[in-house]
C-alpha cells in the first residue's frame, strides 16, 4: 500500500525580458528574469488517480507570468515574485500555496564617451539577484531574498592555520594564501500579510540588496581571514545589524583553491611560500562552507 506524502508542479524557466520606456526622457530600463513557479494544494488525484481536472496547466502558469509583467512592475523582483505568487492561491481555490523564484540577470547602462547611454547595456558578469517568495493561503507571504554568482578573488590577505591534525591530515598550514570564492548570499524576511505589506515595504529591498552587496565585498576585502567560516560569520552578522526586517542571513562559500606550484625541479627555481607568484587554480575537489545566523532575539524564542 502507498500513499503520497507531497506534491508540488509547476513551469521553470521562463525567460522574459521587459522594456521601461521613459517617454519624455527618452532613457529606456531593461529587466531580463527567469521565473519559476510551483503550485501545492489539492492535486492528489492527479498523480494517484489520472484525474487531471485540478490541473492548472504549466503552459497557463508561463502565460500567466507573461500577462503580471506585462501588468505590474517586474522591480523589485520581491515585489513581482509576491504578485505573481498570490495570483495563483487567489485564482485557483484548491491551490493552497504558491513558490515563485525569480532570477534576475545583470544588465548595466554603458557610459559611452563618460555619458550613460539611454538605451545600451552590457552584462557585466554572471552575477544574478534572486528572490523566492511563497504565498500561503491564510498565512500570507515568506521572502528570502538573495546574491548568486558574485565571484570575488583577493590575493592575500587569507591563512588557514591550527586545524585538527591526525593520521588523516595531509594539508599544510597557510599563514598568507589566495581567497576566492563565488558568493551566495540570502536573507529571509519577516513574513508579510499580502501583497500590499510588500509594496508597502518596497524602498527597503533595493537597500537591502545594496547593503549586503556592500557589506560581503567590504569585509571580504578588508577582513584578515582566519578560516571562510570566520568571514562569513562577521559579513551575516553586519547585515542583520544593516536591515532591520531581515530575521536570518545565510551564506554558503565554496572555497575555490589557488595552489603554489613547487618549481624547485627546475634549476632550483623558487616559487613557494614568499616567493610565490604562479599558482595552479583548482576547480575540485573544493571547500564548501556554510552557516545561517539569526538575530538574538530569535535565538532566545527557541
Amino acid at each position: 500500500m502507498s500513499q503520497l506524502t507531497s506534491a508540488r508542479y509547476g513551469k521553470d524557466n521562463v525567460r522574459v525580458c521587459k522594456v521601461h520606456r521613459d517617454e519624455q526622457t527618452g532613457v529606456q530600463m531593461v529587466v531580463e528574469m527567469n521565473v519559476c513557479v510551483l503550485l501545492e494544494g489539492d492535486i492528489e488525484q492527479s498523480y494517484t488517480q489520472a484525474d487531471n481536472s485540478v490541473v492548472v496547466a504549466t503552459d497557463t502558469m508561463k502565460n500567466t507570468v507573461y500577462i503580471l509583467a506585462k501588468q505590474h512592475p517586474v522591480t523589485p523582483p520581491e515585489l513581482f515574485a509576491s504578485i505573481v505568487s498570490t495570483h495563483f492561491i487567489e485564482m485557483y481555490s484548491h491551490i493552497h500555496a504558491a513558490h515563485v523564484k525569480v532570477v534576475t540577470h545583470r544588465w548595466t547602462r554603458m557610459d559611452i564617451d563618460d555619458v550613460p547611454h539611454p538605451h545600451s547595456f552590457l552584462r557585466d558578469g554572471a552575477e544574478t539577484r534572486n528572490v523566492e517568495a511563497t504565498a500561503r493561503e491564510g498565512q500570507g507571504l515568506s521572502m528570502r531574498s538573495a546574491i548568486a554568482g558574485l565571484l570575488v578573488l583577493k590575493s592575500t590577505g587569507s591563512q588557514f592555520h591550527s586545524f585538527i591534525r591526525d593520521e588523516y591530515t595531509t594539508l599544510p598550514e597557510v599563514f598568507d594564501r589566495i581567497l576566492s570564492t563565488e558568493v551566495d548570499c540570502g536573507w529571509t524576511w519577516k513574513s508579510f500579510d499580502g501583497v500590499e505589506g510588500v509594496k508597502a515595504a518596497v524602498p527597503k529591498f533595493d537597500a537591502a540588496w545594496d547593503a549586503a552587496r556592500s557589506i560581503t565585498l567590504k569585509i571580504f576585502a578588508t577582513d584578515s581571514s582566519a578560516s571562510v567560516q570566520n568571514t562569513m560569520y562577521k559579513m551575516c552578522s553586519q547585515i542583520l545589524e544593516a536591515v532591520p526586517g531581515v530575521m536570518t542571513v545565510d551564506y554558503s562559500l565554496p572555497n575555490k583553491h589557488y595552489f603554489e606550484i613547487d618549481l624547485s625541479w627546475h634549476k632550483g627555481l623558487k616559487n613557494t611560500g614568499k616567493d610565490a607568484e604562479v599558482y595552479a587554480p583548482q576547480s575540485n575537489p573544493n571547500g564548501l562552507i556554510q552557516c545561517t545566523v539569526i538575530r538574538q532575539e530569535q535565538a532566545a524564542k527557541l
